[in-house]
């Protein structure tokens, strides 16, 4: 569209309305009607159903890309295929970009990717989060190396803002190639049924490999649920991956400086009875701690990350008496609660981000030890474990821990022991802390008396009960101050209300160093 420079005032805004509007149907009214006719919402209509109404305030909606070469010259892209700019979520400000499928099929190119990396580091200036909606086919192949280099600048740019403020992407469709490691590169991320996420696609695996595999089942959100780990939650629509967005950040501050918000709450601590039958009287048999954690926080409001990767361990956000916490608890329902390769990585990513972000960490413990066998040595388990050990000892937020049951060996001190610089370690009195189970620890320590006796079942059955008798207990370890206090379970949600109101200004200072290297 030509300027005219001797137009009237009400010419001028008569242009620049229809410029405006041209520009904010993206790739044209047809293209739009096919996006919506496949379940998905807009570009702009994600951003309408996440922010605050009539809060978004957006930037370079007149971008336009420079490339001239394989057709690009002259070539239409409103806004160049991606909506940058700043809104509100319950009165909160947030940042965020949100690529156009209808324009360019989203790709990035050079001016797409400075937008995004511009509207990135607004957040980091401002001291707030970052969202990032994702819906593209990748890199613009027609810009070639300009378009690697503006990913380079998001990638860079989400490395700025990590541990700074938070970063959350949506995946509201294809995310292929390069653009895929960007949300890799955050801290949450939510993928849609309809999205799908690789860096390879079918056909190039098929070609390279000859295997054959359809773009869900190599990128759909349960193959990165629950194989790869990529994901933390999926959503069943764009609107679902809104409000997920919405309730994640309701639970974390808008930067590293802030404490995560507190929401009113009654304030009631009351006994809850409940709790006092929740583990089983018989050690083996299984229970599904998530009823634990749902009767200790505030009105059993759990909202749970990863739910479908490592299930051996539970990690999510809840409040107590208003103040958001981490938790980290092992699952007795799979594989008995024990620290395999998978969860020690699960659960460490997830307690250092509480502890980048002031968010007190609670761990409900009972595990039995890390599990055996060649495949988890071989997979590296003693450095996967050592990332657990790590995290825990390297968080200065407040550690809360509280022993349900069985917690062994090594990884008793694993799951934030006092040793790893618990503030507080509670016991309930079915907690047994002990190197390890009664079974393997006879089979050890009287080995020679039970080959001696002339009933060796029943000689090895009494050594067993005796071996419980002393550390099937948590006095043992009371005594030696390894737990701080044994409670009644009914009173675990007033403990740890108290403990989380006294910690509230704890400081621990750490020697000086750029950061210490987790065993990655």
């Amino acid at each position: 569209m030509e300027i005219d420079n001797h137009m009237s005032m009400d010419k001028r805004l008569a242009e620049l309305k229809e410029r405006r509007q041209k520009i904010e149907l993206g790739g044209g009214a047809d293209k739009l009607a096919k996006h919506r006719s496949q379940g998905k919402l807009t570009a702009r209509e994600r951003i309408a159903a996440l922010v605050d109404s009539n809060s978004f305030q957006e930037t370079g909606l007149f971008a336009e890309h420079r490339a001239v070469l394989f057709g690009m010259a002259g070539k239409e892209a409103p806004a160049d295929g991606v909506v940058t700019g700043a809104g509100t979520i319950g009165g909160r400000l947030i940042h965020l970009a949100s690529q156009d499928f209808t324009v360019l099929g989203g790709s990035a190119g050079e001016l797409h990717s400075t937008k995004v990396a511009e509207i990135m580091a607004q957040s980091l200036k401002t001291g707030t989060p970052f969202v990032f909606i994702n819906d593209s086919g990748g890199a613009r192949v027609q810009e070639g190396i300009d378009s690697l280099s503006g990913y380079g600048k998001v990638f860079h740019t989400n490395v700025m803002l990590s541990g700074a403020v938070p970063q959350i992407s949506l995946i509201c469709g294809p995310c292929a190639g390069g653009a895929a490691y960007s949300p890799a590169l955050t801290d949450f991320v939510i993928q849609t049924r309809q999205a799908q996420m690789f860096i390879t696609g079918p056909q190039v695996i098929k070609q390279v490999t000859g295997e054959q595999v359809t773009a869900e089942q190599l990128g759909g959100p349960d193959a990165h649920m629950v194989n790869s780990g990529v994901i933390h939650f999926i959503a069943e629509n764009d609107e679902e991956a809104a409000l997920l967005c919405q309730k994640l950040l309701s639970f974390l501050p808008s930067n590293n400086m802030e404490d995560p918000p507190v929401l009113a709450s009654d304030g009631n601590v009351d006994p809850n009875p409940v709790l006092n039958d929740i583990v089983p009287d018989d050690p083996k048999q299984p229970y599904d701690v998530r009823d634990v954690i749902l009767n200790v926080i505030d009105n059993a409001d759990f909202l749970e990350v990863q739910s479908g990767f490592a299930p051996n361990i539970v990690i999510g956000f809840g409040r107590i008496v208003g103040r958001a916490v981490g938790i980290i608890a092992n699952q007795p329902a799979y594989l008995a609660g024990v620290l395999d390769i998978n969860a020690s990585t699960k659960a460490s990513r997830f307690i250092r981000f509480c502890n980048a972000f002031n968010i007190p960490l609670l761990t409900f413990v009972d595990v039995p030890g890390f599990l055996p066998g060649v495949q988890q040595e071989h997979g590296g388990i003693i450095r996967h474990g050592a990332k657990m050990l790590f995290a825990y000892s390297a968080a200065t937020v407040p550690k809360l821990t509280v022993i349900l049951r069985k917690s062994y060996g090594g990884a008793h001190l694993a799951m934030c022991a006092k040793d790893l610089g618990a503030d507080r370690c509670f016991a309930w009195p079915t907690a047994e802390v002990a190197v390890m189970g009664a079974e393997g620890a006879v089979e050890i320590v009287f080995r020679k008396e039970i080959q001696e006796a002339q009933d060796k079942a029943a000689r090895r059955k009494e050594l067993i009960e005796e071996y419980r008798k002393v550390f099937a207990n948590p006095y043992v370890a009371a005594g030696r101050r390894l737990v701080d206090d044994v409670i009644e379970p009914a009173s675990t949600r007033f403990v740890i209300a108290q403990s989380l109101e006294y910690l509230n200004t704890k400081r621990e200072l750490r020697p000086a160093k750029k950061h210490g290297l987790i065993p990655l």
